[in-house]
């Protein structure tokens, strides 16, 4: 376990804080299940930011602790196929994970760094930054050029509130059709699954 690491999620295609609020008017894209996803064009990326919100009837603490799973997180991140912890230090940390994509975009995978952070309300929030130079490139993957977001997690009404919000260039040529899906199903996937995870007694 360890301070976050990511879930890269996914990004696993998982802005800086700064970078994410640069984006353009936030446009919801789907709201079902308790989970909202919406949409913000990004000045200068053909790619959009999103960003996914859902409240988990669980404490703060069960929630971190599924995301301080490195190794285990990646069965609630979105076409996550294996991810681990490179290093941790203080509230920081570096991770490594590979993504399934579908034919005929080659498969990615991401380094991140993660910065965790927790405030006086007691809500937790950790900065997603994408670091593709701190390993060599792996043979038959292509390395996210950039991830740049955040995880919040805010104690709210005896669960948890969170946000999951990306921006991401995913390096290489990936389909619109392809690009426009993932950053719905991205969100709505894994804060999906991370929430199952979390309310199972």
């Amino acid at each position: 376990m360890g301070s976050f690491k990511h879930v890269a999620l996914m990004v696993g295609f998982s802005v800086a804080l700064v970078s994410v609020a640069q984006a353009e008017e936030w446009v919801e894209k789907k709201n079902q299940d308790g989970i909202k996803v919406s949409l913000a064009e990004q000045s200068g990326s053909d790619y959009k930011a999103y960003r996914g919100v859902t409240f988990i009837k669980a404490p703060l603490a069960k929630v971190r602790a599924l995301q301080e799973d490195v190794v285990g997180a990646c069965a609630w991140i979105h076409e996550c196929k294996a991810q681990k912890l490179l290093k941790t230090e203080g509230n920081q940390s570096w991770t490594y994970t590979q993504f399934n994509t579908p034919w005929p975009v080659k498969p990615r995978d991401s380094i991140i760094h993660v910065t965790t952070s927790q405030g006086a309300d007691g809500s937790l929030t950790r900065e997603l930054k994408g670091e593709p130079t701190y390993l060599p490139e792996e043979n038959g993957f292509v390395r996210v050029a950039s991830v740049n977001g955040f995880w919040k997690l805010v104690p709210k009404d005896g669960g948890t509130e969170v946000t999951y919000q990306v921006h991401t260039e995913p390096g290489g040529s990936v389909p619109s059709m392809i690009a426009n899906k993932f950053v719905v199903d991205a969100p709505f996937n894994t804060l999906k699954a991370l929430r199952e995870k979390a309310e199972k007694p």
